[in-house]
Parts: structure tokens; C-alpha cells; sequence
């Protein structure tokens, strides 16, 4: 069945498919790669490292994807040499703007068939092809654009995420009129036309925005008698935190690659932006870790007795037995 949509790039009628029901609530912002265009298998560059076993330049699909946008080693990334694939989160970006932003349009139509890099390919989605963002397909929509108004969706809709999770905050309440005007405003921008989203200043979203983060987490992780740690963008990189008390501690930005954190109480911890590559998570406690994303959790390791948030899912990679 086609229906009629209108492309907000370019402002024409197309004939689409009908259309994909998008995820609401907190599920909005979790990736959802059949409503998405592969969008992160090509907008970003890779290079040649422990996180991606091949160099690839901006705008050129990744070999691994396929004609149906879905990657063909999806469930071997790891064990291929992509780990950074396998923690990668747009929080919903690359639904919003495949079919959102572009009506279900994806960058294969949008571009010319011509393109100047384009390689002709049969059976894959052109892993050689290049998308010249001066290259312009019916209506006036360029591959390139998309590209680059995802880039700009992908920290508007962490912002997002981590305004939504601070709203449900009880201790937050003083901040709820604030966090609404901000839900409200960036709502509307990730809703707009790909102009008004590439002329968004993500920097200054930010300064906005981490402010009015950090009181929330202040409110939500203050409690009487006690005194939280601390540890605010610290190199804790490789740290010995075995058994270690971090409930309502502050580790926002905090460096965790690779500390052993194995039977660690982190709940009520603030985690935003903490990295956590590599980190061991095996028995410890997470349940009501703040700003913690799936991303960060398939990043390290944990086991059966790693207790999570009821919002996230324990990653595939993780024994499902006792490791301590």
C-alpha cells in the first residue's frame, strides 16, 4: 500500500510505503535500525583501529551493509573487529531522520545515480559508493544533507534522552518547569525541517542543557548524612574498585576503561558520559544509575549477577552465569 508524504527537505509529494510506526516514550530514543537507512553505516568515518578493523571515509557505506540497509555480520561484530559498532547508540536519531525528517526517503533515492564516486554494484548497498552532498535526487533532497542532519539529530536526541530520564527525577521537582521548556523547545527542533536542524548550535544546547543535568542528578543523589563521592571526569582508567561503595557518587565524564569494578554498588550513581570501555561490571549493582545507556553497558562486561536499570537490557556479549 503506497500513501501520499510530503518530504520536509524539499517540500514534495512522494509516494511511500506506508509508513513505519516510530517507538514512543523513553523507547524513542533507543536505536531502531529497521525504521532507520543505515545512516550510521555511512554518515560517519571510520579508521582502522581496536574499535574498526577497516578505514572508511564520511559518506561511504560501509561494505557490511546490505541492499536491505541491515548489516550482514550484525551478530559477529565483535569477533570481526567492530566493537565500536556494537556500542554505538544514536538514541533514536537515525529513525527521526529516515522517516521523519525525510518522509521515509532514504539516501539511495535521494542521491544522483551518478555521482561522480559512485561505483555501480549488484547484490550490496554500494560499498563503494560515495554520496556527494552536492549530488541531488528528485525533488532536491541530497544524500549528503541527510548525512549531515543526522549528525546534528544524534547529541540533540542524547539531550534529549537525558532531559526526559531527569524529568522523572521525584527530587527534581524544582527543576520541572525548566526541564519541560527545554523538552518543548528541543522537541520542536529535532522536528523541523533539515535546515533548521543544520543550523542548530549543538554546542550551545549543551551549555544550556548540562547545567540544568547536573542540578537534576544534585537533587536526585542528595542524602542526608551522607556525603557521595566525588569523582567527576577522574582517570580511573584500569582502577582497582572491587566491592567498592559509589552509591550516589558523581561520575559524569569519568574515564572507567578497563577498571575492575566487579561487586561495585552504583546505585543513584550519576554515569553521564562516563566511559566504560572494557569496564568490569560482573555482580555489581546498577539499578538506579543515573543517565547509564545501553551503550555504556554494551561497552564493558558484566555477568548474571550484574543487576541493571528495568529500562535496560543485559548486552547478548555477557555470560549469563555467576563470574565472580
Amino acid at each position: 500500500m503506497m500513501v501520499p508524504a510530503r518530504c520536509t527537505a524539499c517540500e514534495t509529494e512522494i509516494a511511500l510505503p506506508t509508513p513505519i510506526q516510530l517507538r514512543t516514550g523513553a523507547d524513542r530514543f533507543r536505536a531502531d535500525c529497521a525504521s532507520c537507512f543505515g545512516l550510521c553505516c555511512v554518515a560517519p568515518a571510520f579508521a582502522a583501529s581496536a574499535d574498526f578493523a577497516i578505514d572508511k571515509p564520511a559518506g561511504r557505506a560501509c561494505p557490511n551493509l546490505g541492499a536491505d540497509f541491515r548489516c550482514g555480520i550484525h551478530t559477529e561484530l565483535r569477533q570481526r573487529g567492530f566493537p565500536g559498532c556494537a556500542v554505538f547508540d544514536c538514541f533514536g536519531a537515525g529513525q527521526r531522520t529516515s522517516q521523519v525528517t525525510f518522509a521515509g526517503r532514504d539516501w539511495r533515492t535521494a542521491d544522483t545515480a551518478d555521482t561522480a564516486d559512485t561505483a555501480d554494484t549488484a547484490d550490496t548497498a554500494g560499498s563503494e559508493r560515495t554520496a556527494d552532498s552536492g549530488g541531488t535526487g528528485e525533488g532536491g533532497c541530497t544524500a549528503g544533507q541527510m548525512f549531515a542532519v543526522f549528525a546534528v539529530q544524534r547529541p540533540l536526541h542524547e539531550l534529549l534522552a537525558y532531559l526526559t530520564e531527569a524529568r522523572t527525577f521525584p527530587a527534581a521537582r524544582p527543576l520541572h518547569r525548566q526541564l519541560d521548556a527545554a523538552l518543548a523547545e528541543l522537541h520542536r527542533l529535532v522536528d523541523g525541517t533539515p535546515e533548521a536542524i543544520l543550523a542548530a548550535d549543538v554546542a550551545g544546547w549543551r551549555a544550556r542543557v548540562n547545567p540544568l543535568l547536573s542540578r537534576a542528578s544534585e537533587l536526585a543523589r542528595a542524602t542526608k548524612g551522607r556525603r557521595p563521592a566525588n569523582r567527576r571526569g577522574a582517570d580511573l582508567a584500569g582502577a582497582d574498585l572491587r566491592g567498592a561503595d559509589l552509591r550516589n557518587a558523581n561520575l559524569r565524564g569519568t574515564y572507567l576503561i578497563g577498571a575492575d569494578l566487579r561487586g561495585a554498588d552504583l546505585r543513584r550513581a550519576d554515569l553521564t558520559g562516563a566511559d566504560t570501555r572494557g569496564a568490569r561490571l560482573a555482580g555489581a549493582d546498577l539499578r538506579d544509575a543515573l543517565f547509564l545507556t545501553q551503550s555504556q553497558l554494551d561497552a564493558a562486561t558484566g555477568d548474571g549477577a550484574t543487576r541493571l536499570p528495568r529500562s535496560l537490557h543485559r548486552p547478548p556479549h555477557w555470560p549469563s552465569t555467576d563470574q565472580l
